[in-house]
């Protein structure tokens, strides 16, 4: 298995690397956290000028055509600069599942307009009772008339005060009432009875919450030929996981080397941190821990396009062992910077926010250690 990128590949990462690196700086940081979007617009456009947003979209739908790998580079260079802009609620998940599951006037309607910048979208999916279960999902949607009538919850619908369209997930009725197959159904913002309540995110960024009281749509709102889309959310959300595990990496990396650079110049009874042995071990287990989890991160990338269970196992498994390290190389970098670690004069603190945030997102550790066991056909307690 070659392992080098490509040159292509080497170039995105550079231009990339060079972009947040010029761009998103404290102060950046600090102006977008008061921004009702939680990002900036201006800077998306730029996102799409790059080429970015149209990366891993079809060549077909008017994209570039780019894997999970490329989707990779980008998202640990946006861990790097704690990047709010929603790239992952509105390519990775939202683009992706048009990919899947859209018919040819879907894609041609909305991926060109993703990839241009002019168009966001967002996923609700979770509900609190589903426990990050995939397959369990209690909204609710029916045939009325020409149309379609919707009812539910959904939670942590990432970016969904900004967007345009938001797909939210249901399970379509039978005649008889008993629940169907999973359906995925397009609802432009505004739509009556959609109720939502936006909130600032842990670490950066917004969600919301959806209540879905009698939505009424029409019938070209139901992505697809109508087939279960529970495989197609499966294989897109191991995707974001992926993504997520990259972005997780980024962050551990700028927490080890700030952490780093702060025990070579912090002097304690005349000699700098670095000088003392036992923080030396712990840089180098940090150090460790990075490198895991950047190795765990690119399997998941390179299984992407696997078979199902060969990609859900090399998904969950990224995401449980990505947790844990997240957590260690966290922890151990606020506290090898003493009380200033928790501090607003420092990034470390809100890099720490991200990486608990990331714990969360699409179940923690425990949950994906269970499911890597499922797909294993081993029983985990």
């Amino acid at each position: 298995m070659d392992l080098t990128l490509s040159d292509e590949q080497r170039l995105l990462r550079e231009s990339v690397d060079r972009f947040v690196a010029e761009t998103f700086t404290a102060d950046h940081r600090k102006k977008t956290a008061n921004d009702p979007l939680g990002f900036s617009p201006a800077v998306w456009k730029q996102f799409a000028e790059l080429g970015w947003l149209a990366l891993p979209i079809g060549e077909a739908d008017g994209g570039l055509g780019g894997g999970a790998i490329e989707i990779g580079i980008l998202m640990e260079a946006f861990g790097r600069g704690l990047v709010s802009e929603p790239f992952l609620s509105t390519v990775v998940l939202g683009a992706g599942l048009i990919g899947a599951c859209g018919t040819e006037a879907q894609k041609q309607a909305i991926l060109p307009d993703v990839a241009e910048g002019t168009l966001y979208l967002a996923f609700a999916h979770a509900e609190r009772a589903a426990r990050f279960d995939l397959a369990h999902v209690g909204t609710t949607a029916a045939k009325s008339g020409d149309g379609w009538r919707l009812n539910g919850h959904k939670v942590a619908v990432l970016d969904g005060a900004a967007a345009n369209h938001i797909i939210v997930c249901a399970r379509i009725a039978n005649a008889n009432g008993a629940s169907g197959k999973l359906g995925l159904f397009l609802v432009p913002a505004g739509t009556p009875g959609l109720a939502l309540r936006d909130y600032a995110r842990l670490g950066g960024g917004r969600g919301c919450n959806l209540d879905l009281n009698d939505v009424t749509l029409p019938a070209d709102a139901l992505l697809g030929d109508g087939s279960d889309a529970l495989p197609a959310i499966e294989a897109v959300v191991d995707r974001a996981m992926a993504a997520l595990g990259a972005e997780a990496v980024g962050i551990m990396q700028t927490l080890l080397d700030t952490t780093l650079e702060y025990t070579k110049i912090r002097k304690q009874f005349g000699r700098p941190l670095s000088a003392n042995q036992v923080i030396r071990h712990r840089l180098a287990d940090m150090a460790m821990q990075v490198d895991e989890a950047r190795s765990m991160a690119l399997r998941a990338a390179l299984m992407a396009d696997a078979e199902p269970v060969a990609r859900g196992r090399a998904a969950s498994g990224a995401k449980a062992k990505i947790g844990k390290c997240a957590r260690f190389v966290a922890e151990q970098s606020v506290q090898l910077h003493g009380a200033m670690g928790v501090t607003e004069e420092l990034d470390i603190g809100a890099y720490f926010k991200r990486l608990l945030a990331f714990d969360t997102l699409f179940g923690g550790s425990a949950h994906h250690y269970r499911r890597h066991a499922a797909l294993s056909g081993r029983a985990h307690a």
